[in-house]
């Protein structure tokens, strides 16, 4: 299946999918990221803000930042589409961006911020439980952060259910993660070195 044919099916079932029945993917979610030592122990987290039918992270940001991390989140740059990125500092902290996506009001730290993340949470659609690449949107700007986090950083992609695939079409542009965390728990795809 093409990238095209495979984001339409998937963008079509999430939307299939109950409101109530997300809502508790996205807490079983969360709690088993939050039980995982490598994300208890990391001081700088970039993650993004969910919208519409993907997996919430405006739950597991929040507890990342109560717990003491520090939470960087994507501004979308208007020249190149690549992603800035600011630091989270509470829920009151946020304003529409680009495409009313909420963005931290904080001032910009660069494209390079994502590099010293000890953590590194990104959107999917599905990733390729083998080789670990990640279907996006088909913007590019996570392959370009993907591509500033070093060698031994956790990265990892949130899905739905049925989203951790056998087989996802890739270019040499896609990148890998390390992990795809789902419902049913946290799963290391041949990338994964931590």
């Amino acid at each position: 299946m093409d990238k095209l044919t495979l984001r339409a099916t998937i963008e079509a079932a999430r939307a299939s999918i109950p409101g109530e029945k997300r809502h508790a993917a996205s807490v079983q979610i969360r709690e088993s990221l939050l039980e995982r030592p490598w994300v208890q122990m990391a001081g700088l987290v970039a993650c993004y803000w969910s919208v519409g039918t993907e997996p919430a992270t405006h739950g597991l940001v929040f507890a990342l930042w109560k717990h003491g991390a520090t939470v960087i989140l994507p501004v979308l740059r208007d020249d190149d589409d690549d992603l800035d990125w600011a630091v989270y500092d509470g829920p009151d902290t946020l304003a529409p961006g680009r495409f009313g996506i909420m963005e931290p009001v904080d001032t910009r730290r660069g494209v390079d911020a994502v590099r010293t993340a000890a953590l590194v949470i990104v959107p999917a659609l599905a990733v390729d439980r083998t080789t670990g690449v990640r279907l996006g949107r088909g913007g590019g700007s996570y392959d370009r952060a993907l591509a500033r986090v070093g060698p031994n950083v956790p990265t990892v992609a949130l899905l739905h259910e049925g989203e951790l695939l056998d087989d996802v079409p890739a270019e040499s542009h896609d990148l890998a993660v390390r992990y795809a965390a789902t419902p049913e728990g946290i799963f290391k795809t041949a990338t994964a070195e931590v």
